[in-house]
């Protein structure tokens, strides 16, 4: 999917109409994290402090005009980062996607839910930059780590896990 505001959720929708799934974990990157980040929370607001990759830079903008302010994940956020953990990598849940496009795609994927796919269950990951990407003495973590986490919150995902009644969770 294009990291581009105005295409974003085009190509978003398209995918999830040809597959039609029970769930759906998007994910993107935010260089500087030092693990995977399960968000909980997508804001309706585009607030670029950069251009997308196709040099749009929306500022103060709703994600969708006249859609409620916040959406929560639908996915277990908690049970996903104890999972995370488990398979010995660093992960928590965060309270902020930010307002870039990682947050629109978040945001629209919930709206898309909410009127389109009730039953379809969404949620958002945040995964740092690779070793090869990240300034010196900046966090990262292996392509390889990365793909087990994800595999790991889609493990627990697909096992219908329940969230754990603990404390989680910081703002980025």
């Amino acid at each position: 999917m294009p990291t581009c505001f105005d295409t974003a959720l085009d190509h978003l929708a398209a995918a999830i109409e040809a597959v039609r799934p029970d769930a759906v974990l998007a994910v993107g990157e935010a260089g500087g994290r030092a693990g995977l980040s399960v968000e909980r929370v997508a804001i309706n607001l585009d607030d670029a402090r950069i251009a997308d990759n196709a040099g749009r830079q929306p500022l103060d903008r709703a994600v969708v005009a006249g859609a409620p302010d916040a959406y929560f994940a639908t996915l277990p956020a908690k049970a996903m980062v104890a999972a995370i953990r488990a398979a010995g990598l660093e992960g928590s849940v965060s309270y902020s996607a930010g307002t870039f496009v990682c947050n629109h795609v978040f945001f629209g994927l919930r709206h898309l839910a909410e009127t389109r796919h009730p039953a379809m269950r969404c949620g958002f990951v945040h995964v740092p930059w690779m070793p090869e990407q990240a300034p010196a003495d900046a966090p990262a973590m292996s392509s390889d780590a990365v793909a087990r986490g994800l595999a790991a919150a889609l493990a627990a995902i697909g096992a219908g896990a329940c969230e754990p009644a603990v404390s989680e969770g910081r703002l980025w």
